[in-house]
């Protein structure tokens, strides 16, 4: 979901909110520092509440909570993803006006995951207190909860039951909930309705041997035959993942305790793959896609199929400089054999507190904000992410008004979570690595596939 990045400087350790930490951006707010580089009780995720007597303290954002959260007057950091963010605005705004002693200054990350990671890391690393609601990929949770760099949370303070099990299931590790889910998210497989229709195809291809030959033919039309993700970083990990997957195969077990990725329906997903860039249905162009290029291509009228995540569909639909808009469609991803279902990776994020946060009563309450019915709403109204409460996918209004919502619903469910690892990071590097260099022709599938299980099974013995 990269979009137009605001990056920041990578820190190694957050000295003080003041002159100690560059990282902020211009917002509404001041961010206080007293008393030493944190604040009181630095470096705690189970201290008991800070007796206080700020302006503040009356706020209903602290007044109740769950016990052993710091409870320090704000505002409060929220970092984020600086792509598409447009629907977060509105929301902050909102809360800002009711909680004016409780302010959320966003404080945005780079729009690639891999980028967002590492400045994360490097603050958490050093018990740095900059963040206080932390927005995280959803394959995060493992290695955030393990280190220490995330407060358990109590599950009686949310409404889970309302929640897609499958995202809550990425925000627990151990069994012990360690974050929320913010939105949820799975691949859709986009085309062009107004080619197909000029093609004589009567709907969109629904196994990978429909998709080659559709795809195959789009050069008739002026346009190339599939964007998607192929450049060497986690959307590559996420398009391979999806091609075993809709192989009937997996790369690890449920667990990430065994590498499962020698298998016949992960040769098969690979060699589909490699077999489409060579046989140029899959341009080499692809191999340098990131979710932004692949977009902007489709929404530029070169491609006559796209794989990305939801959010596209809005943003091509709304730019008035898109050639597309009112020419496309979505349906599930493709099977890639017999017996077996379309598989997206499960995606989306997940919100959680910082352990050296001196707010986290406040964050509390600002998670609970986000992902209430009318902040889930808007986030999909206007940002295009699917929303984790299970009723919005029933809602009429929606329905009538997004029709792709029922494909979305399914594709969430058919949606498989990467394994929760704690070096997931360096699992997705060496699978990004390996099957990049077999979609060069550098290697073929077989020997990459077997350069990766020996990668893989010294990740999870090192982990």
């Amino acid at each position: 979901m990269a979009r137009e990045a605001r990056a920041f400087a990578i820190l190694t350790a957050c000295l003080a909110l003041t002159s100690g930490c560059g990282l902020l951006p211009q917002a509404p707010g001041t961010l206080d520092a007293a008393n030493g580089p944190c604040g009181p009780g630095t470096g705690s995720a189970t201290q008991t509440n800070q007796a206080h007597s700020s302006p503040g303290a009356s706020s209903p954002v602290r007044a109740a909570g769950s016990p052993g959260l710091t409870n320090e007057p704000g505002p409060i950091t929220f970092a984020i993803g600086s792509d598409d963010i447009g629907w977060l605005q509105p929301l902050i705004a909102k809360w800002n006006a009711r909680y004016p002693a409780d302010k959320v200054v966003p404080l945005y990350l780079p729009a690639a995951a891999n980028d967002q990671l590492a400045q994360l890391e490097s603050n958490l690393q050093a018990k740095g207190c900059l963040y206080d609601v932390i927005g995280m990929d959803v394959v995060w949770t493992a290695r955030f909860a393990s280190s220490g760099w995330i407060v358990p949370l109590d599950k009686s303070q949310f409404g889970l039951q309302g929640f897609l099990q499958p995202a809550v299931n990425t925000a627990e590790y151990g069994g012990q909930l360690y974050a929320v889910p913010e939105y949820t998210n799975a691949d859709l497989l986009y085309y062009r309705t107004d080619i197909l229709k000029k093609a004589g195809i009567a709907r969109p291809p629904t196994t990978w041997q429909e998709l080659v030959a559709d795809a195959s033919m789009a050069k008739r039309f002026g346009l190339e035959g599939y964007a998607a993700t192929l450049a060497q970083y986690e959307g590559l990990t996420v398009n391979f993942a999806e091609a075993v997957q809709s192989a009937g195969g997996s790369i690890l077990s449920p667990d990430g305790t065994r590498v499962t990725v020698s298998s016949p329906a992960a040769l098969t997903g690979l060699q589909d793959l490699v077999d489409g860039v060579k046989n140029s249905w899959i341009p080499e162009s692809d191999l340098g896609f990131e979710e932004t290029e692949a977009q902007q291509a489709f929404e530029a009228g070169q491609f006559l199929f796209m794989s990305n995540w939801p959010d596209a569909y809005a943003a091509m639909q709304s730019d008035p400089g898109s050639k597309v808009a009112g020419k496309f469609a979505v349906t599930a991803l493709p099977r890639m054999a017999p017996g077996a279902a379309g598989s997206s990776s499960l995606g989306g994020a997940n919100l959680a507190i910082s352990a050296y946060s001196q707010h986290q009563q406040a964050a509390l309450a600002f998670i609970k904000y986000l992902t209430d019915p009318a902040s889930e709403r808007l986030m999909f109204t206007q940002g295009g992410f699917p929303p984790v409460l299970a009723r919005l996918y029933d809602d009429g209004q929606l329905r009538r008004q997004y029709l792709y919502l029922r494909v979305l619903e399914q594709s969430v469910k058919n949606a498989r979570p990467r394994p929760a690892i704690t070096d997931y990071d360096q699992a997705s590097l060496a699978i990004s690595s390996e099957v990049h260099a077999a979609l060069l022709g550098e290697q073929t599938p077989r020997q990459a596939l077997t350069g990766l299980a020996t990668q893989l099974t010294h990740v999870i013995g090192s982990g």
